[in-house]
């Protein structure tokens, strides 16, 4: 592992990180958030369908990531950036994509090419477009810098890039898309779901190119004396299987992005129909820029003293008892409800910062394991373990308001429906949130101090590979 010449780390790199996962996020989030929304609201397709195709979408992933995380594996021979070019080539394409698939126009088709047309959008925009710029965006992270503490701070960065984009579609989304009918219901305007699209699709363009200019590839990988003789892909994939650390982070992704995007999913339907106030859900999502400035100015130097696992832990741990509390307390005071949560999500935005900082410690423990580094391919499996908590909270939350009997073209829904919705809303989360707390105290094992041990390990196997 060599450094290429060029200025040293600092502010520029961190802030242009956090760029790359605004971009991401402008449509990322507001997918995961208001798709099923607009699909269901106003293009009147079942949630249950909707849901159905999250599944199979992220069925195509477990190929395009891992795919991808090879592709950018190869490149870089003679010197060359890896990783950072693809967010040049890419961010238009991924703008576009995210745009036509809110096209307002396509309401009045017949129904089965509305859902065709859904599937196709939706395919491209996720499975191909996203993955092509998402798996060399967060593989890049290796290559800024080489120092694990610069990591961290990257990580911690990235996350600041992705809360502030979910607060920006939290706070804008709701009064954007939702206006109020004469009777009082919450009714989805569909041009304006088209034209914030729009806005948030030229968002992450700037943002992305933002992130292509500010940051800088300064580690060159060479192959280690344990490397020499490279081992072939299917050993090496054999490895991956075996890792717990591996399986740690995947598994503790998932279901902390399956809680989180369930619980914004179900929101949407929570404040309109439960609480029958959208304005609350704009002030909820504004209410989490001071946690995010607050757990961020902390955060680094808490996972550098403590470790990131044991962090993690706490977080989750206290995330989950809340939203638990807050289930069996069933409140009917929007804005109790709302000090509450806020609370309660601080536990998560924590773990949150410290997940891509963890994904680096695990290509660093793979590598001293087996002696080969694959950050691209490792990156894609656990992007795609993401894209699964993301499918799964679309498919989950879709079948659970089916189930419930949420009619998406009643402009009210029943006592009873609107009851289930907040307790959809609230146990489900927290009874998952409790679960990633366990996985990462009793599968994930790359405490503080073997996290060290392995940055020791490494430092001296590429010393001496650089001497040869």
């Amino acid at each position: 592992m060599g450094e290429r010449k060029v200025r040293p780390f600092g502010l520029r790199d961190k802030v242009g990180y956090l760029m790359g996962d605004l971009g991401n996020d402008f449509t990322f989030l507001f997918a995961s958030g208001y798709m099923m929304v607009f699909y269901s609201k106003v293009i009147g397709i079942s949630t249950g369908l909707i849901g159905t195709m999250f599944v199979i979408a992220r069925c195509m992933d477990a190929f395009t990531d891992i795919g991808m995380g090879r592709i950018v594996d190869t490149m870089g021979n003679g010197g060359r950036e890896r990783f950072r070019p693809w967010l040049l080539w890419m961010c238009g394409p991924v703008a576009l994509a995210s745009f036509l698939m809110y096209q307002v126009g396509i309401r009045d088709w017949p129904y089965p090419a509305r859902v065709t047309y859904m599937f196709v959008t939706y395919i491209l925009w996720g499975s191909v477009f996203y993955t092509s710029i998402n798996i060399p965006y967060g593989s890049m992270a290796s290559v800024i810098s080489g120092d694990f503490r610069h990591r961290s701070s990257l990580s911690v960065f990235r996350s600041v890039g992705s809360m502030a984009a979910g607060i920006a579609i939290g706070v804008i989304a709701p009064l954007v898309v939702y206006y109020t009918d004469q009777e009082g219901n919450q009714v989805v305007s569909g041009k304006n779901f088209t034209l914030l699209a729009g806005i948030l699709a030229a968002a992450s363009i700037v943002s992305y190119l933002l992130c292509y200019f500010l940051c800088s590839e300064r580690v060159v990988l060479c192959k280690t004396k344990s490397a020499e003789k490279e081992q072939p892909f299917v050993r090496r994939a054999g490895n991956f299987l075996q890792s717990r650390a591996l399986w740690g982070v995947i598994l503790s992704a998932l279901l902390m992005l399956l809680a989180t995007l369930m619980s914004q999913s179900v929101n949407n339907y929570l404040y309109a129909d439960y609480f029958k106030n959208t304005k609350a859900l704009s002030l909820s999502g504004l209410l989490q820029l001071p946690a995010m400035f607050f757990l961020a100015s902390f955060a680094t130097k808490l996972a550098i003293r403590y470790g990131k696992r044991e962090c993690g832990f706490v977080g989750m741990l206290v995330s989950g008892i809340l939203y638990m509390l807050i289930g069996f307390l069933h409140l009917r005071n929007v804005w109790v409800f709302i000090l509450l949560i806020f609370l309660a999500m601080l536990g998560m935005m924590f773990f949150n910062m410290q997940c891509y900082a963890m994904v680096t410690d695990v290509i660093d423990d793979l590598e001293v394991i087996s002696g080969n580094r694959d950050d691209g391919t490792i990156y894609g499996i656990y992007s795609f373990s993401r894209k699964i908590g993301q499918a799964l909270a679309g498919g989950v939350g879709g079948w659970a308001l089916a189930w419930i009997g949420y009619d998406e073209l009643a402009p009210s829904q029943t006592p009873l429906v609107a009851e289930s919705i907040y307790n959809l809303a609230t146990f489900f989360p927290g009874a998952v949130y409790l679960a990633t707390a366990a996985v990462l105290l009793f599968l994930y094992p790359l405490g503080k101090k073997r996290v060290e041990d392995n940055v020791e390990k490494l430092q001296s196997i590429h010393e001496q590979g650089n001497e040869k």
